[in-house]
């Protein structure tokens, strides 16, 4: 029918997120705050952009083919964009999770069809149990399929090289003077700052990691510090490997933030802004919080942080009280500040 404005299907949602100015929870910092809000896409997070790019690339070489399987390790985000996209383009979808996603993105990942399996958190990469190594035994025990492997693949950065970072360029008019990003496989970041670094060699580009993660350590030495690794809970940060799909040399610093603060901060970003994110966003921002406190950003700063997903995979963790409490997150003095009250 003719005059009819509609999008042939979702995956032609991909990209282009806006950039929100962020304004009251920045306000005593030096500089000018825009969060690339990555929520906006279709799936709601940025893997988005890697499952579509990186299945469009096998399409394009042949290795995938229709009736094919697609299988990948997950913390449950590219698991829900590789789901979604495996709909809409014809192919069964198995993902190996680790234990530490929230139910909450879980059940999402069965709602789309696709097969999980639940691996523990908490193991070293090469044991048997870990998400990662599931992935590859499954990948060998199933005929024709795939295994993304975004942790080891570089095409997890050409997807951001491609998409976010020459948005953010044109979004601020090439006047970013930092990108602050959250970094697990590294794709995002990684591929974000080669563009930016290739248009303006002086753009910092400045990683978050995790207690409890290897990452910030590597960077600075290359060398692996396993005494480094213990458990940590926010998800989608931070690794107790390698990835491939990091380019280190394409990142100027890493800071490290903690669980605790970061959920705040998360929850802090509703309150404040009226974003409503996930946890990796509250690490981003609470990232942005330390650096402006170290004197890193001055009134002429133009800074870009990623948020990477949306804050309803974690409506179980960082935005449910009896999770925080189990935590030790939340007191009863934080609890009473925002209780609801029934009447009857």
């Amino acid at each position: 029918m003719k005059n009819i404005q509609a999008q042939n299907n979702v995956l032609e949602l991909i990209g282009n997120t806006p950039l929100i100015k962020l304004n009251t929870i920045t306000a005593k910092m030096a500089g000018n705050f825009y969060a690339k809000v990555e929520a906006f896409n279709p799936g709601h997070s940025a893997k988005d952009r890697i499952a579509l790019y990186i299945i469009d690339q096998a399409e394009q070489k042949g290795i995938l083919k229709p009736g094919d399987t697609i299988i990948e390790t997950t913390s449950g985000n590219t698991g829900f964009s590789i789901a979604m996209v495996s709909i809409l383009k014809g192919y069964n979808c198995i993902l190996a999770v680790s234990s530490k996603s929230s139910p909450d993105k879980i059940d999402m990942l069965k709602t789309m069809g696709a097969q999980v399996y639940v691996c523990p958190a908490h193991v070293a990469a090469d044991d048997p149990r870990s998400y990662y190594e599931v992935a590859k035994r499954i990948h060998e025990e199933t005929p024709g399929s795939v295994y993304i492997n975004q942790y080891f693949n570089e095409l997890n950065m050409d997807a951001h090289y491609h998409s976010t970072g020459p948005e953010i360029w044109n979004q601020t008019n090439g006047h970013i003077t930092h990108l602050v990003a959250c970094s697990g496989t590294g794709g995002t970041i990684s591929g974000t700052a080669r563009f930016l670094k290739e248009k303006n060699p002086t753009v910092k580009i400045l990683g978050i990691d995790a207690y409890g993660s290897v990452i910030q350590k590597y960077h600075e030495t290359r060398e692996l510090d396993k005494d480094e690794i213990y458990p940590y809970r926010i998800e989608g940060l931070g690794k107790n490997l390698i990835p491939a799909a990091t380019d280190f040399d394409a990142i100027d610093s890493f800071t490290k933030v903690t669980d605790e603060e970061s959920a705040h901060t998360a929850r802090d970003l509703a309150k404040t802004e009226g974003l409503f994110v996930g946890y990796t966003s509250g690490a981003a921002m609470q990232g942005i919080k330390q650096l402006s406190e170290e004197g890193v950003f001055d009134k002429d700063s133009v800074v870009v942080v990623i948020f990477p997903d949306h804050g309803s995979r974690y409506m179980s963790k960082v935005y449910n009280d009896e999770w925080m409490k189990q935590q030790g997150f939340m007191d009863e003095e934080m609890e009473a500040a925002q209780s609801i009250e029934y009447v009857k």
